[in-house]
């Protein structure tokens, strides 16, 4: 069968995955009576709860005399890194753009990368039955922003098609009224704009794997597109490692996508994309070859990670109650294993420390190898998030980052004023009837807890999205630090409703009553803007004496709900996270308040 290899690339939300699902729908992949989610792709359960690719996944659909090999991948720009390392397995790509909401700065992201990698795209315009749709503008975008970019001529020339991927249906038009059930005007598309794979189907093998996925049996695979040759299983091939070492090893297994499922087959071609397995420690970016002939293929470049968190192992008084693994050693081994999985990932550890310093993409990107970690068992602790600092020329710059908001015109007030506070820099505003545009430039670091916060300001109506622009001179000054107090508890023990009814009129609490705390824990935000000490274990003194409102109910206001993105959010430099399998809680960095009180005096002093 010819072959045909795309990416399908866009913006958060702009429906790559529900699209993936309909040209597998109406491919006939599936057997009629066949059960389909609507998410297919998202097979990862975080990918499912939060409603977000996180991975890029392959799959293939047959359409008349062609395979067209399909790599779905994320639209958040914390998962860029897995945008970019498909980008040479693929010759083509569906740009996906909402007719409503236009370009956004993850389709200037994914777009630049394409470009970059000389593949050519064509524009979807999707959603183009929502209400206020304009498609015609979104193309307008979209070619402005091919221009911006730098786009040759002939990618200039790019197809259009528009489709309502929700309901099934497409067209070359963009009036919603000549929509037609089906996907056949894209695959036409694929099948007569998209280039042939550029390998070489003769000589000697060659592969270079940009995806790792695992299997209970086999172990470890490589998934990437066959550059040269023809590989079979049993070969014996060599791996041209990162590190300059050659390693023989036999292919135990090949594995080709066909639909959602994993299909193991005897032999694959140059320009067909599968899996390879026999290598035990695979690593992203290794060259498989022929064994007498190892010629290895450019590493691949992935921009570097803008912000850091310390990981440690739990130190406080309750570790070890919740977890399984605790120790330096098997944390050391998980990190080291998402590392090699994750190549925009990197991880170092801190000397003569139970420490390390864990860098990549975002907060987005952090916390859900976080949350991955808690699920599997791990206990830890992690600090806050900050920026990394370069040195370029001589001068310290910091990342900045393109901030587009979207928000109903009563909250933009309230939304400007938050972000002067952190350092923003309007470059645009556009308004109508009901809703603002704003797009911002601003440091990284004043990203840190905003969107928590944005979503309050705007009671979750608001629309936000960022990405990385470029690193410039680093602005003096803490930007995006909390600038409000904590309540901080002064001794371990249970939480009772008589000390909470108390210390309730502090602030706003995160605890209820019954709940085991120690001396450090955060339990409370404080009013005021410096940190609160208080007991919420204290218990009603017991006398002889009867009391007339002896049987009156305490009645308390319902703690604040923080989850494990909020908490990260939330803290500042001198405070961390607690996280275990089954909670997590905020805590200072040094626990006992009398060295707690030792080190703010010192540090007052210093200054």
């Amino acid at each position: 069968m010819k072959i045909k290899n795309i990416a399908i690339i866009a913006h958060v939300d702009h429906g790559k995955t529900t699209l993936v699902n309909q040209l597998l729908k109406y491919s006939g992949t599936f057997r009629e009576n066949e059960k389909i989610d609507s998410l297919s792709m998202d097979s990862n359960p975080l990918e499912k709860e939060r409603g977000i690719t996180i991975l890029a996944k392959p799959t293939s659909i047959r359409y008349k005399d062609y395979k067209i090999n399909i790599l779905d991948t994320p639209g958040h720009a914390d998962f860029g890194g897995e945008v970019e390392r498909i980008m040479h397995m693929v010759d083509g790509c569906l740009l996906l753009v909402d007719a409503f909401e236009g370009t956004m700065p993850q389709t200037r992201f994914v777009l630049k990368k394409a470009i970059e990698a000389g593949i050519k795209p064509i524009v979807v315009i999707n959603k183009i039955d929502r209400p206020n749709a304009n498609p015609s503008r979104a193309v307008d975008e979209v070619l402005n922003l091919f221009m911006e970019l730098g786009a040759s001529d002939d990618l200039l020339d790019f197809k259009v098609a528009y489709t309502s991927a929700l309901n099934g249906t497409s067209s070359l038009d963009p009036s919603p009224s000549s929509q037609e059930l089906g996907m056949n005007p894209i695959y036409e598309l694929i099948v007569n704009e998209i280039p042939d794979p550029q390998v070489q189907e003769e000589g000697p093998f060659q592969f270079q794997d940009a995806l790792l996925d695992y299997s209970d049996y086999v172990g470890r695979m490589g998934i990437g597109r066959i550059q040269r040759g023809t590989v079979h299983v049993n070969d014996m091939v060599s791996c041209a490692r990162l590190d300059g070492t050659i390693k023989q090893f036999k292919v135990l297994k090949l594995y080709g996508f066909y639909g959602l499922k994993r299909v193991e087959i005897e032999e694959c071609s140059a320009g067909d994309i599968c899996a390879i397995a026999g290598l035990p420690d695979l690593n992203v970016g290794e060259t498989i070859c022929d064994k007498n002939n190892v010629e290895a293929l450019p590493s691949l470049h992935i921009d570097e990670p803008t912000l850091q968190m310390t990981f440690g192992v739990n130190t406080s008084p309750f570790a070890g109650i919740d977890g399984k693994f605790l120790t330096a050693r098997q944390i050391d081994d998980r990190l080291y294993k998402e590392s090699q999985r994750d190549v925009s990932l990197k991880v170092s550890r801190i000397t003569n420390t139970e420490s390390w310093i864990v860098s990549g993409r975002g907060e987005l990107h952090l916390g859900i190898l976080i949350e991955n970690m808690r699920r599997e068992g791990f206990e830890l602790e992690v600090s806050r998030p900050k920026v990394i600092i370069k040195e370029i020329d001589g001068v310290k710059c910091e990342p900045y980052e393109d901030l587009l908001i979207e928000i109903p015109n009563d909250f933009v007030g309230d939304v400007m004023t938050s972000l002067g506070s952190r350092d923003a820099e309007l470059i645009n505003m556009d308004s109508n009837d009901t809703t603002t545009k704003i797009n911002y430039m601003i440091p990284s670091r004043g990203l840190i807890g905003f969107v928590s916060n944005f979503l309050t300001l705007t009671k979750g109506y608001g629309i936000i999205a960022h990405t990385f622009k470029e690193y410039r001179k680093v602005n003096e000054g803490k930007i995006g630090e909390r600038s409000i107090g904590v309540l901080v508890a002064t001794e371990g023990g249970q939480s009772t409703p008589y000390a909470l009814k108390h210390v309730e009129e502090r602030g706003v609490m995160f605890i209820g009553p019954s709940v085991q705390v120690y001396e450090g824990m955060i339990v409370g935000e404080n009013k005021y803007d410096s940190d609160l000490a208080v007991n919420v274990c204290q218990t009603k003194n017991l006398t002889n004496q009867r009391s007339a409102t002896k049987d009156q109910t305490v009645v308390l206001k319902v703690p604040r709900k923080m989850t494990l993105e909020a908490c990260l959010d939330y803290i500042n430099s001198d405070e961390l996270v607690e996280i275990t399998p089954t909670s997590f809680r905020m805590r200072k960095k040094i626990l006992s308040l009398s060295e707690r009180k030792k080190w703010e005096a010192r540090n007052k002093v210093s200054e």
